[in-house]
């Protein structure tokens, strides 16, 4: 194991799990430019990371978990910067998420190239699906507009992103998503 170059803490639990979670994060993402999920091992990933397997299960429980950790990360920052513009129609929401997965492009491809769509999947339903607090019809519709959504975006993925995040919000916004 080669411990990368970076000043961490010894006394900072936060700052070595930050180190930790993004170098395994870097390390995986890595390696799925170059091969598909199940031929990446565990080994490999820290080995690349540079940190030990104790690291990588104190933080994730499985490769998967890496890439969902990453994906709410992402999305996470997209809402943070959503709310705060002051915006509100859908048609706007939708632009900037649109915007947001375009300027990351290169990794999502990568997800729809090795068959990991499913893992946006999960992040989306946990972060806008139906919780089991909600009343039967807000669920419903609350499932409708996240697996819609995903929908949308998976095609867009699928077929290369060629059309722009503003071309996607309006051809939304045309099918009465205002």
């Amino acid at each position: 194991m080669i411990q990368k170059k970076e000043n961490v803490s010894p006394f900072s639990n936060a700052s070595r799990n930050s180190y930790v979670r993004r170098h395994i994060t870097e390390a995986l993402v890595g390696l799925l430019k170059e091969k598909p999920m199940q031929e990446i091992s565990i080994s490999e990933i820290t080995e690349r990371a540079g940190v030990g397997r104790m690291s990588f299960y104190r933080n994730y429980n499985s490769k998967e978990d890496v890439v969902r950790a990453y994906l709410s990360d992402m999305v996470g920052g997209w809402e943070e910067e959503y709310k705060a513009s002051g915006k509100s129609s859908n048609s706007e929401l939708y632009g900037s998420l649109f915007s947001h997965l375009k300027e990351r492009a290169d990794f999502f491809l990568l997800l729809e190239k090795r068959n990991l769509m499913n893992l946006f999947l999960d992040v989306l339903l946990e972060r806008a699906g139906p919780k089991p607090s909600y009343d039967n019809f807000w669920a419903y519709t609350t499932s409708f507009i996240a697996y819609g959504t995903y929908g949308w975006i998976r095609e867009w993925i699928a077929r290369g992103m060629k059309e722009s995040a503003e071309t996607m919000a309006a051809t939304l916004s045309s099918y009465n998503m205002k």
